[in-house]
Protein backbone atom coordinates (compact mmCIF):
# COMPACT_ATOMS: atom_id res chain seq x y z
CA UNK A 1 0.00 0.00 0.00
CA UNK A 2 1.48 3.54 -1.10
CA UNK A 3 1.88 6.14 1.32
CA UNK A 4 -0.77 8.47 0.44
CA UNK A 5 -3.19 5.23 0.55
CA UNK A 6 -2.11 3.96 3.92
CA UNK A 7 -2.71 8.17 5.19
CA UNK A 8 -6.38 7.67 3.73
CA UNK A 9 -6.96 5.03 5.54
CA UNK A 10 -5.48 6.34 8.88
CA UNK A 11 -7.80 9.04 8.46
CA UNK A 12 -10.66 7.24 8.36
CA UNK A 13 -9.85 5.65 11.36
CA UNK A 14 -9.17 9.27 12.52
CA UNK A 15 -12.55 10.75 11.42
CA UNK A 16 -14.51 7.79 13.58
CA UNK A 17 -12.80 8.32 16.52
CA UNK A 18 -14.77 8.48 19.65
CA UNK A 19 -12.32 7.94 22.35
CA UNK A 20 -12.73 11.32 24.44
CA UNK A 21 -15.94 12.81 25.64
CA UNK A 22 -14.73 15.77 26.41
CA UNK A 23 -13.32 16.74 23.22
CA UNK A 24 -15.88 18.64 20.52
CA UNK A 25 -15.79 17.24 17.18
CA UNK A 26 -15.25 16.93 14.37
CA UNK A 27 -12.00 15.39 13.56
CA UNK A 28 -9.61 17.93 12.04
CA UNK A 29 -6.68 17.30 9.74
CA UNK A 30 -5.21 18.40 6.43
CA UNK A 31 -5.42 16.34 3.16
CA UNK A 32 -2.89 13.04 2.91
CA UNK A 33 -0.26 14.93 1.62
CA UNK A 34 3.40 12.76 1.48
CA UNK A 35 5.99 15.24 2.12
CA UNK A 36 9.38 14.72 4.51
CA UNK A 37 8.11 17.95 6.54
CA UNK A 38 5.46 17.43 9.23
CA UNK A 39 4.07 20.19 11.53
CA UNK A 40 3.12 19.11 14.79
CA UNK A 41 0.72 21.53 16.39
CA UNK A 42 -1.88 21.65 19.80
CA UNK A 43 -5.28 21.18 18.83
CA UNK A 44 -7.85 23.07 16.36
CA UNK A 45 -9.87 25.89 17.55
CA UNK A 46 -13.23 26.67 17.83
CA UNK A 47 -13.45 27.59 14.14
CA UNK A 48 -11.07 24.70 12.45
CA UNK A 49 -14.05 22.18 12.51
CA UNK A 50 -16.50 24.34 10.81
CA UNK A 51 -13.07 24.74 7.87
CA UNK A 52 -12.16 21.61 8.06
CA UNK A 53 -8.55 22.07 8.01
CA UNK A 54 -6.22 23.28 10.72
CA UNK A 55 -5.19 26.76 11.50
CA UNK A 56 -7.65 28.09 9.51
CA UNK A 57 -8.51 31.15 11.92
CA UNK A 58 -6.56 34.01 13.06
CA UNK A 59 -3.60 32.02 14.55
CA UNK A 60 -3.29 30.36 11.05
CA UNK A 61 -3.10 33.44 9.58
CA UNK A 62 -0.28 34.69 11.76
CA UNK A 63 1.79 31.45 10.93
CA UNK A 64 1.32 31.84 6.98
CA UNK A 65 2.47 35.01 7.07
CA UNK A 66 5.53 34.10 8.96
CA UNK A 67 6.03 31.16 6.56
CA UNK A 68 5.29 33.90 3.33
CA UNK A 69 8.05 36.68 4.32
CA UNK A 70 10.61 33.85 5.46
CA UNK A 71 10.22 31.46 2.74
CA UNK A 72 8.52 33.41 -0.13
CA UNK A 73 5.51 30.49 0.06
CA UNK A 74 2.09 30.81 0.55
CA UNK A 75 -0.78 29.63 2.38
CA UNK A 76 -2.03 27.64 -0.73
CA UNK A 77 1.93 26.60 -1.13
CA UNK A 78 2.39 25.63 2.19
CA UNK A 79 -0.74 23.22 2.61
CA UNK A 80 0.20 21.72 -0.04
CA UNK A 81 3.23 20.47 0.49
CA UNK A 82 3.27 20.14 4.03
CA UNK A 83 1.62 17.76 6.20
CA UNK A 84 0.01 19.92 9.51
CA UNK A 85 -0.94 17.61 12.03
CA UNK A 86 -1.37 17.97 16.23
CA UNK A 87 -1.09 16.24 19.02
CA UNK A 88 -5.11 16.44 19.61
CA UNK A 89 -7.19 16.37 16.52
CA UNK A 90 -10.59 18.07 18.28
CA UNK A 91 -11.48 20.90 19.96
CA UNK A 92 -10.77 21.07 23.50
CA UNK A 93 -13.31 23.37 24.21
CA UNK A 94 -12.88 27.09 26.13
CA UNK A 95 -10.73 26.75 29.82
CA UNK A 96 -12.72 28.34 33.01
CA UNK A 97 -10.78 31.75 32.73
CA UNK A 98 -11.20 32.09 29.24
CA UNK A 99 -9.22 30.83 26.13
CA UNK A 100 -9.14 27.77 24.65
CA UNK A 101 -8.37 24.42 26.77
CA UNK A 102 -5.60 22.68 26.48
CA UNK A 103 -6.18 18.74 26.19
CA UNK A 104 -4.81 17.02 28.59
CA UNK A 105 -2.48 13.99 28.91
CA UNK A 106 -4.66 11.66 28.70
CA UNK A 107 -6.27 12.73 25.47
CA UNK A 108 -3.05 13.51 24.06
CA UNK A 109 -2.36 10.25 24.89
CA UNK A 110 -5.28 8.33 22.74
CA UNK A 111 -4.48 11.27 20.02
CA UNK A 112 -0.93 9.91 20.01
CA UNK A 113 -1.28 6.23 17.93
CA UNK A 114 -2.74 8.87 15.02
CA UNK A 115 0.79 10.74 14.96
CA UNK A 116 2.32 8.02 15.77
CA UNK A 117 1.00 6.45 12.22
CA UNK A 118 2.12 9.90 10.75
CA UNK A 119 5.53 9.57 11.37
CA UNK A 120 5.47 5.88 10.19
CA UNK A 121 3.87 6.62 7.17
CA UNK A 122 5.59 9.76 6.44
CA UNK A 123 9.37 8.83 7.79
CA UNK A 124 9.73 13.16 8.30
CA UNK A 125 13.34 14.62 8.29
CA UNK A 126 11.60 17.91 8.92
CA UNK A 127 10.05 17.92 12.01
CA UNK A 128 8.00 21.60 13.11
CA UNK A 129 6.32 21.94 16.34
CA UNK A 130 4.19 25.08 17.08
CA UNK A 131 3.50 26.28 20.70
CA UNK A 132 4.79 25.03 24.04
CA UNK A 133 2.27 21.89 24.15
CA UNK A 134 3.80 20.59 20.78
CA UNK A 135 7.32 21.30 21.56
CA UNK A 136 6.58 19.00 24.79
CA UNK A 137 5.06 16.21 23.24
CA UNK A 138 7.71 16.33 21.00
CA UNK A 139 10.99 17.26 22.15
CA UNK A 140 10.06 16.46 25.89
CA UNK A 141 11.10 19.68 27.02
CA UNK A 142 8.76 21.88 29.68
CA UNK A 143 11.13 24.73 30.02
CA UNK A 144 11.45 28.37 28.51
CA UNK A 145 10.75 28.77 24.76
CA UNK A 146 14.35 30.35 24.79
CA UNK A 147 15.90 27.45 25.92
CA UNK A 148 14.59 25.77 22.27
CA UNK A 149 13.62 27.97 19.50
CA UNK A 150 16.46 29.81 16.95
CA UNK A 151 17.73 26.36 16.74
CA UNK A 152 17.53 22.48 15.01
CA UNK A 153 17.86 19.22 17.58
CA UNK A 154 18.19 16.21 16.15
CA UNK A 155 15.59 13.81 18.03
CA UNK A 156 14.16 9.95 17.61
CA UNK A 157 10.04 10.77 17.49
CA UNK A 158 7.92 7.51 17.30
CA UNK A 159 11.11 5.32 15.96
CA UNK A 160 11.94 8.05 13.29
CA UNK A 161 15.14 10.12 13.33
CA UNK A 162 14.53 13.56 12.25
CA UNK A 163 15.51 17.43 12.67
CA UNK A 164 13.13 19.28 15.00
CA UNK A 165 13.06 23.46 14.91
CA UNK A 166 10.49 24.27 17.34
CA UNK A 167 8.15 27.49 16.67
CA UNK A 168 5.74 29.73 19.32
CA UNK A 169 2.35 29.25 19.10
CA UNK A 170 0.98 32.26 16.37
CA UNK A 171 -2.03 33.47 19.30
CA UNK A 172 -3.32 36.79 18.68
CA UNK A 173 -3.09 36.21 22.66
CA UNK A 174 0.80 35.94 23.16
CA UNK A 175 3.29 38.62 23.06
CA UNK A 176 5.94 36.14 22.98
CA UNK A 177 6.73 36.22 19.20
CA UNK A 178 6.49 40.26 19.00
CA UNK A 179 9.20 41.31 21.76
CA UNK A 180 12.44 40.32 22.05
CA UNK A 181 14.36 37.85 22.16
CA UNK A 182 11.20 36.14 21.09
CA UNK A 183 11.21 38.06 17.79
CA UNK A 184 14.91 37.77 17.01
CA UNK A 185 14.89 34.07 17.74
CA UNK A 186 11.43 33.08 15.66
CA UNK A 187 13.32 35.02 13.01
CA UNK A 188 16.02 32.48 13.33
CA UNK A 189 13.70 29.77 13.15
CA UNK A 190 12.28 30.41 10.45
CA UNK A 191 15.49 30.84 8.32
CA UNK A 192 16.36 27.36 10.00
CA UNK A 193 13.32 26.08 8.62
CA UNK A 194 13.34 27.51 4.95
CA UNK A 195 17.08 26.84 4.42
CA UNK A 196 16.66 23.00 5.55
CA UNK A 197 16.95 20.16 3.20
CA UNK A 198 13.32 18.92 3.30
CA UNK A 199 11.84 21.85 3.53
CA UNK A 200 13.23 22.79 0.30
CA UNK A 201 12.69 19.54 -1.15
CA UNK A 202 8.86 19.70 -0.31
CA UNK A 203 8.40 23.18 -2.48
CA UNK A 204 10.78 22.06 -5.22
CA UNK A 205 8.67 21.98 -8.19
CA UNK A 206 5.91 24.21 -6.35
CA UNK A 207 7.01 27.09 -9.76
CA UNK A 208 6.57 24.43 -12.61
CA UNK A 209 3.33 24.32 -14.71
CA UNK A 210 0.51 22.05 -13.68
CA UNK A 211 3.75 20.23 -11.19
CA UNK A 212 2.05 20.80 -7.56
CA UNK A 213 4.80 20.08 -5.05
CA UNK A 214 6.59 16.78 -6.03
CA UNK A 215 6.19 15.65 -1.89
CA UNK A 216 2.29 14.94 -3.24
CA UNK A 217 3.34 12.12 -5.83
CA UNK A 218 6.11 9.93 -4.28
Amino acid sequence: MDPRTRLTVLHRRLDACKACPAMIGPVVHGPPIVTPVLLVGQAPGPREGGFGRPFAWTAGKTLFRWFEAAAGVSEAEFRDCVYMSAVARCFPGKANGGGDRKPDQDEMARCRQFLAGEVDILQPRLLIPVGGVAIEQVLGHKGPLVEVIGEARRIRWHGVEADAICLPHPSGASTWHRVEPGRSLLARALGLIARHPAFVAAFAGRAAPQAGCPARHP
